[in-house]
C-alpha cells in the first residue's frame, strides 16, 4: 500500500491537477531527460570513450617499433642545454632502420651513459624517435579509466544541469507565490507587516 502511494505521489507532475503549474511540468520533463542522460548517455559515453582510447593505444603499439641506437655523446648531467629533473638527460642517438638508412635524433636517456653505449629507442613509421607505447595491460587500465571518467562527466553534467534548472524554476515559483499572495492575501484578512 505504501509503495503504491509513493508511486502516485512521485508522478503527480504528470497528472492533471489544478495546483500543477507549467514550471512543474517543465521540471518533470527535464528530470526525465536528466535521468535518461544518466542511465543511457553516461554508460554510452563511457563505452565509446573506452573503445576509442583502446583503439588509439593499439594503433600506437602497431606503429611504434624498438630500434637499437648508439649514443653519440656522453649523457652527463648539466652537459647540455636541455636537462630534465631526475636521472634522464637529453642526448643525441644514431640508429639504422631495417631498410639500412641511418638516422639521428635527440631523446631522453639515462644520465651517466658514455658515447658508444647502446640503448633501445622507440621509433614511429616515419623513423622519428617517440615514446614507448603502452603495454596491453596499461592500455586496458587507461581505457577503463577514460571510460569511467567520461561516464561520470556526462552523468555529472546532466545532474548539474537539472539542479541548476530546478533552482531557477524554484525561484520563479517563489516569485509567482509572492505575487499571488500579494493579490489574494488581503482578501483573507489582516496582511503581514
Amino acid at each position: 500500500m505504501a509503495a503504491n502511494t509513493h508511486d502516485r505521489r512521485s508522478l503527480w507532475r504528470w497528472r492533471r491537477n489544478p495546483l500543477r503549474r507549467r514550471e512543474d511540468l517543465v521540471e518533470a520533463w527535464i528530470l526525465l531527460a536528466a535521468w535518461t542522460a544518466v542511465a543511457v548517455g553516461g554508460p554510452l559515453a563511457g563505452v565509446m570513450s573506452a573503445q576509442a582510447t583502446s583503439d588509439t593505444l593499439a594503433r600506437q603499439r602497431a606503429e611504434r617499433h624498438p630500434a637499437t641506437a648508439t649514443l653519440v655523446t656522453d649523457a652527463e648531467r648539466g652537459g647540455g642545454r636541455f636537462n630534465t629533473s631526475g636521472d634522464r638527460v637529453l642526448a643525441t642517438v644514431r640508429w639504422t632502420d631495417p631498410g639500412g638508412t641511418r638516422h639521428s635524433d635527440r631523446t631522453l636517456v639515462d644520465s651517466g651513459l658514455k658515447a658508444g653505449d647502446r640503448i633501445v629507442v622507440w621509433t614511429d613509421d616515419h623513423n622519428r624517435v617517440t615514446i614507448q607505447p603502452t603495454t596491453p595491460a596499461q592500455a586496458t587500465t587507461q581505457a577503463a579509466a577514460t571510460g569511467v571518467t567520461a561516464a561520470l562527466a556526462v552523468s555529472g553534467a546532466a545532474a548539474g544541469t537539472y539542479y541548476a534548472i530546478h533552482a531557477a524554476l524554484d525561484r520563479r515559483r517563489g516569485r509567482a507565490w509572492d505575487a499571488e499572495w500579494e493579490k489574494f492575501g488581503p482578501q483573507w484578512g489582516r496582511t503581514a507587516p
